[in-house]
């Protein structure tokens, strides 16, 4: 397959801590892969190393083309960053939030609001409705839906479980993985909940004080003592 993303030797820092020694990891076009690991273990940090949005060094290439500066030079170059805490505006209402996801294109904004309904059937009536009053399913899911207006390449998804019913969380995961096969549409996405990023990521890696520890398809991570006992409970 052809790699979409490309991570090698990527190193990130927070002043002087040093939060990824050296990831290398791929992202091929039209797959979907997770990324694992404990608290501390770099999961959040690699996704801000890809949108530009910490200290990084190393090679990062989206497309085959070098990834350089902030996120709005990543968002330009078709990556889609919900980070962890969904991060919608709450003062704005809910179209706004989705106009201001179409931020880095022209035209044809409207018809990418209707289609954002077709995924998400509820924000075409509440669409003048402020943010910051929606529950925090329907935040998780219009941040998704914001990403989604970028029609980006690559969708970064940085646990988007968090806090939320199990129900929600079965309906978020079923979107991305619908948008991912009928769309080929690729996503990278931090998880806590092991069980759910494997059932939906054809691979995935597992991170440890931010070096890769191990990686490979969903089923053989599942099949894997180590990652067995310490990330899905048996």
């Amino acid at each position: 397959m052809t790699a979409l993303l490309e991570l090698e030797g990527v190193e990130a820092r927070y002043g002087p801590v040093r939060a990824l020694r050296g990831v290398s990891l791929r992202v091929d076009e039209s797959e979907i892969v997770a990324v694992l690991g404990a608290n501390g273990a770099g999961k959040t940090t690699t996704l801000r190393a890809v949108s530009g949005t910490v200290r990084r060094s190393g090679r990062i290439h989206l497309g085959g083309k070098s990834l350089r500066g902030g996120p709005e030079a990543a968002a330009r170059a078709g990556v889609a960053h919900v980070p962890e805490g969904r991060g919608t505006f709450a003062e704005l209402s809910v179209r706004e939030n989705l106009r201001l996801g179409a931020y880095t294109r022209r035209g044809k904004v409207d018809v990418d609001i209707a289609r954002m309904a077709e995924w998400f059937p509820w924000l075409a009536e509440r669409g003048g409705q402020q943010a910051g009053t929606l529950s925090g399913g329907e935040q998780q899911m219009l941040a998704l839906a914001r990403a989604l207006m970028s029609r980006p390449k690559l969708l970064m998804l940085d646990e988007p479980s968090l806090g939320l019913a199990p129900l929600v969380v079965r309906e978020i995961f079923r979107i991305v993985r619908e948008l991912n096969e009928q769309e080929g549409l690729a996503v990278l996405v931090v998880e806590q909940d092991a069980r759910i990023a494997l059932d939906v990521a054809h691979r995935a890696y597992v991170l440890e004080v931010g070096r890769v520890a191990v990686s490979g398809t969903s089923a053989e991570l599942s099949d894997e003592e180590s990652v067995r006992q310490s990330y899905l409970g048996y």
